[in-house]
Formats: structure tokens, C-alpha cells, sequence
């Protein structure tokens, strides 16, 4: 179920035609640059790159603010329901806009190719383009780069580009930190954001040594495409680079995006939202499209992938970490192993409503997800995912088109991702273009055909707000 405009055009004025000299052609039109495998090799001076960028930055935030407030009401309505930290609401409400003059039980009742034809998709339900999509590459929200500079003193702010989403739209920072070994102790992030600086005294005497050197290396910096030595790179000054636990905060997510490594050509990437490590223990598959089996594949190969767009030939002249398979690998993905989900208290051992404890609206939401909504076909209980990967088949809904340099065609299958704790981790699908749960039911409805009433799309949100 759950597995962002303009260009300026320059019209020349055509000089009145001149006969041509004898033996004289008139200028070909010049071919596009045909697509590439590889990433460009960059070789230019980094004060006139710094002065480009820094000068365009502007730009690309202003387009990606108008296409937001396009697709969306980014207003702040918090619900009454907290994240499971206590530190934030969960919001609430639909914040896709509608074409003019079309309701959403009236969008739910048409056919994929009498959406196509109509051209009545809504822009919100379209993939949502990186800010910088051209470059792409990790973008991060203020408040890590905020902590992180104060604790480290190292700068995950970009010169050429922003995070795009308010805070109000995003998980709850710090998230809580719970571990499958001591699920007596609650959140063991004592509040903080676990850092180089403050990992060993929150954990001393709470995990192994073997996990303690796990959590180490997740926290330790290394060369990232946009974040390293090299004038190669996005950030003023030279960085140490970035760590695991900068975009999966605590174990969770903080929203961070960049672009999966896995398509080509660049147009085609799509943006890939920061996923929770939160019960990866019980994860079969691991990567939006890679499929890959194990934790230590994940942990390996994400070092050539996110960290640098999945082209290891870039990767080598930057740094790239490549940790021992047998001992490193091994000590960071027994440490990924050991986060937790939230604790759900209305569920029961079968990961189902305890029927004494859930409300009748989210009794009744319980039964949908299971039965009409169909969310249940590919979000099993009790950890809410199947451990396969589905295609929903986007392109049944609208004309494939270039927009914010992101090329809006068929994305393929796609990791289906666990719903525990979902009300921790918005926004929501792979690339975030869902900000609310209220956004993923209308989304989904229309998807699946499911047909459902407003009573039951605000009981199916009820429902996963208890997961």
C-alpha cells in the first residue's frame, strides 16, 4: 500500500534570410547528448563552480517552492495523535490538491485510462522531483545540519540547493531510539541525537561490544559524492563526509532525500525518501530496487550506492570507504538488527487490534485494511510487509512528461515497506510524494480501485495510526 516548474524560454527574433555564399551550409541543430551509464567526470575550477551554484541556489529553491504549493496545502494541522516520542503531532488531513472542479469520490470512480485521457491525476499524485534533480544527491533538513554542525562541527549544508518540506510535514526530531534487546528501557536516546560525541555514554552498559563498534562505525564520517575532499563537491568547505545515522537518525529517518542509484539516465532517477531502520531484523529484502538479501549486502553496497550514486568509478577519487565484509560489515549490521519498532499497544501478538483496547472506528478500519482496501495483500500482519516487490503501474494514470528535470515515467517495482510505527515516518511511498496517511488512503483508493467512503477512509487512518 505505502510501498516535487516553469522554464524560461528565450524567443529570438530571426534576422531577415541573406543569400548564402556559394558552397556555404547553413549550421546543423545540435544533437542532444545522448544518455550516459557512468557519471560525468568533473575537472573545473571549484571557486567558479562554488560562485555558479551559489548564485542558481535561489532558483531551483523558488521552482521547487511553487511546485509544492501547486500540488499541495503545506499548512500546519496537527492531529491529536503524538509520534511515538512525544516530541510531535502526526498531521493530518488530504494536502494533495485536486484539479479544479473534481471531487474525490468522483476521481475514485474513474478508470486509469479515463484519468489519462482526462488528464485529471493529481499533480501531488505524480512522481516528486529532487530539488536539484540535475545534480541530485542527499539533501538534509535543518535541523540535522543544525545539530550536527554543533556537535561535530561538520557542515551537511549544501550551497547549491535546500531541504523542501516544512518541518511540520516531517518524522519528529529527535526520534526515539528503541532496541530489540532491552525493550525495558523505552527510548534509549535520552532525547538526544546519538553522534560520535554522545553514542558511547548514552549505550555504555546497554548494548555489546560487538554493537557498540557497530554504532561507531555507522556514526563515523565518510566521502559521500556531495560531501567530501574534493572540489568535487557540494559543500563550501571540505568535509569529512557523511555518516549512516546523519539520514537514519537514531535508527529511524529524518527525511533526508536523494535519488535512487539504480536508473539511468539521470532524468529517469527518482527521488528516494529516507527510509526507517526500525525493524530491519525481520527484512527479508533490502533497497528500493536491488533486492538485496542480507543486511551486510545493504550495509556494503550502500557505501557505493547512496553514498555515491551507485557509480564506484566516481567513487574511487573521493574516497570511498569500502568496509571489511567479515568484521565491519558484520558489526554495523549487528547493530541495525538491534532497532526496534515503537512500542503499539493496542496490538496484539498476531499483530492485530486487541479488540478490548481499539475504538470501533479503528476496528472497523482494521477489517477494510485486511479486506476491501486490499492493503493487507502486500502488508501481511504482523510487521506489515511481504518481503517482495510490487509495481503499481503509475503510468496506467498519466502521459509520461519532463518535469523539474525529472522525466515522469514508469518507475517498475518497487520494495513494499513496512507499516509498523508508520505514523513515525511521514512522508510517505518511496520518493515522499505523500505528505499525510490521509494523502496515502485517497492515493491508494484510486490505485487499487478500492472505492471506499469518506467513513472508511477515516476509518483505514484510524487503523494505521495504531500500527
Amino acid at each position: 500500500m505505502l510501498l516535487l516548474l516553469g522554464a524560461a524560454h528565450l524567443l529570438f527574433a530571426q534576422a531577415p534570410a541573406t543569400r548564402q555564399p556559394a558552397m556555404t551550409r547553413s549550421p546543423q541543430p545540435t544533437k542532444a547528448e545522448p544518455p550516459k551509464t557512468y557519471m560525468p567526470i568533473i575537472d573545473k575550477d571549484f571557486n567558479a563552480v562554488f560562485a555558479g551554484d551559489s548564485e542558481k541556489r535561489e532558483m531551483f529553491n523558488e521552482r521547487q517552492q511553487q511546485l509544492l504549493s501547486a500540488r499541495y496545502d503545506l499548512s500546519d494541522n496537527p492531529s491529536d495523535v503524538m509520534m511515538s516520542g512525544k516530541r510531535k503531532k502526526v498531521q493530518q488531513g488530504v494536502r494533495v490538491k485536486l484539479p479544479e472542479n473534481l471531487m474525490w469520490q468522483e476521481l475514485a470512480q474513474m478508470t486509469p485510462d479515463e484519468v489519462k485521457q482526462a488528464n485529471t491525476l493529481p499533480a501531488g499524485f505524480r512522481p516528486l522531483p529532487h530539488s536539484k534533480h540535475s545534480t541530485g544527491g542527499m539533501v538534509f533538513p535543518k535541523n540535522q545540519i543544525e545539530t550536527i554542525a554543533k556537535a561535530e562541527h561538520r557542515d551537511l549544508q549544501r550551497f547549491d540547493t535546500d531541504f523542501d518540506l516544512p518541518d511540520h510535514l516531517m518524522p519528529e526530531y529527535p526520534p526515539p531510539m528503541f532496541l530489540t534487546s532491552r525493550p525495558d528501557l523505552g527510548d534509549v536516546s535520552n532525547g538526544e541525537v546519538l553522534t560520535i560525541k554522545n553514542y558511547f555514554r548514552l549505550l555504555d552498559g546497554k548494548v555489546t561490544p560487538v554493537q557498540m563498534e557497530g554504532m561507531r562505525l555507522l556514526l563515523t564520517p565518510f566521502p559521500q559524492q556531495q560531501f567530501n575532499q574534493t572540489n568535487d563537491r557540494k559543500t563550501k568547505e571540505a568535509e569529512l563526509g557523511v555518516t549512516c545515522l546523519d539520514c537514519h537518525v537514531n535508527g529511524h529517518t529524518n527525511a533526508t532525500f536523494h535519488l535512487n542509484p539504480d536508473t539511468r539516465p539521470q532524468e529517469n532517477r527518482f527521488r528516494i525518501d529516507t527510509v526507517s531502520l526500525r525493524g530491519l531484523y525481520n527484512q527479508q529484502i533490502h533497497g528500493s530496487k536491488r533486492s538485496l538479501r542480507s543486511v551486510e549486502d545493504f550495509t556494503q553496497f550502500e557505501q557505493r550506492t547512496a553514498y555515491f550514486d551507485g557509480d564506484h568509478v566516481t567513487a574511487a577519487k573521493k574516497g570511498v570507504h569500502l568496509p571489511d565484509r567479515s568484521d565491519q560489515v558484520s558489526m554495523m549490521a549487528q547493530m541495525q538488527n538491534m532497532f526496534d519498532f515503537p512500542p503499539a499497544p493496542k496490538l496484539g501478538l498476531d499483530g492485530k487490534l486487541i479488540a478490548d483496547k481499539a475504538t470501533e472506528s479503528e476496528m472497523r478500519g482494521q477489517e477494510l485494511f485486511f479486506g476491501k482496501a486490499k492493503c493487507g495483500d502486500c502488508h501481511p500482519a504482523p510487521f506489515y510487509l511481504d518481503n517482495q516487490m510490487h509495481d503499481l503501474h503509475l503510468e496506467r494514470f498519466y502521459e509520461p512528461e519532463m518535469i523539474s528535470g525529472q522525466k515522469n515515467v514508469a518507475a517498475g517495482p518497487i520494495k513494499t515497506f513496512t507499516l509498523r510505527g508508520i505514523k513515525d515516518s511521514p512522508p510517505y511511498l518511496h520518493d515522499g510524494r505523500l505528505l499525510t496517511l490521509d494523502d496515502t488512503v485517497e492515493f491508494f483508493n484510486l490505485v487499487q480501485g478500492s472505492k471506499l467512503t469518506q467513513e472508511e477512509k477515516a476509518d483505514l487512518v484510524a487503523f494505521l495510526l495504531c500500527l
